[in-house]
């Protein structure tokens, strides 16, 4: 089992129309952008995680597929440690990082799109 942060982010059918329309330099800019967004994103949680033996920490991934940036844990405890249990507190990592970062990813959805209405003419 494995925990990952997802966000359902108004838009996000029309920022995939608009990145189909743009051309192959300026779909791979905005690409290099979300994978550097998401990897921030994993190295900030990698910091904010609590370690015992480091195996949570280096279990924390980030990868973009489709114009999706997915950052999750793969450790079969990530989600305790997130969300605590019954006998422990939650010590989240990914969902404050996530959430510190989430400006500057509507700064990249929003400049993205402005392009490609720009490029379309509109």
């Amino acid at each position: 089992m494995s925990i990952q942060i997802s966000l359902d982010i108004n838009g996000v059918e029309e920022f995939k129309t608009a990145m189909n329309k743009f051309d192959s330099g300026m779909q791979r800019q905005v690409h290099e952008q979300l994978t550097k967004w998401a990897t921030d994103v994993k190295e900030s949680a990698k910091q904010r995680v609590p370690v015992k033996t480091g195996q949570l920490q280096s279990s924390i991934y980030s990868k973009i597929s489709e114009w999706i940036a997915e950052v999750g844990a793969q450790t079969t405890y990530a989600m305790a440690v997130e969300f605590g249990t019954r006998y422990m507190r939650a010590r989240p990592f990914l969902y404050p990082a996530v959430r510190e970062a989430l400006p500057r990813l509507e700064a990249i959805i929003c400049e993205s799109l402005e392009s490609a209405k720009r490029e379309a003419g509109l």
